[in-house]
């Protein structure tokens, strides 16, 4: 018996992770902010290393460059947009499966953290991980899929066998 991916194309691999990707991370921000209000009623403290804080990013990656104007939150969205838009084109001429897999995940993430800019006026970051006296930046679901994305097209830089040019 085949599964539903040995069916896919490499394409339509990456069409359905940019789908569920973009579709997990306005899900998990929309209970976070809106759901379970987490603005108002603040931390949940999940594990001794995972707390729910919701963060608003008004910056790119790490909360570089923050947008303290509505002219700066539009320049982030129309430089993510045109991020977004040249991924896009990768993704449609990549031949690579690991490539549909990498671009899905990314653009999927982005689209995501650019929808949040329209709506809200920020990235809504909420997942804290810390240990004993050390946090890491606080981060969604759209920054773990682009991460991932990013892992994947380094490995393959990296480790992959050089192609010679025809």
């Amino acid at each position: 018996m085949r599964s539903l991916f040995d069916k896919c194309n490499e394409r339509q691999i990456g069409v359905f992770l940019i789908m569920v990707t973009f579709i997990l991370d306005r899900w998990s921000k929309w209970w976070m902010v809106d759901g379970f209000g987490l603005a108002i009623n603040g931390p949940i403290h999940v594990l001794p290393f995972f707390d729910f804080t919701l963060v608003w990013n008004r910056g790119i990656s790490l909360g570089l460059f923050q947008a303290g104007s509505d002219g700066g939150r539009y320049l982030l969205i129309t430089l993510t947009s045109v991020v977004t838009i040249g991924l896009i084109v990768w993704f449609f001429r990549a031949l690579e499966k690991h490539l549909h897999i990498a671009l899905g995940f990314i653009i999927g993430g982005s689209l995501g953290n650019i929808w949040d800019r329209f709506e809200y006026g920020a990235v809504a970051d909420f997942i804290h991980l810390f240990w004993g006296g050390y946090s890491f930046y606080v981060f969604n679901l759209a920054d773990s899929a682009i991460t991932l994305g990013v892992i994947i097209l380094l490995w393959d830089a990296l480790l992959s066998p050089q192609k010679k040019p025809k």
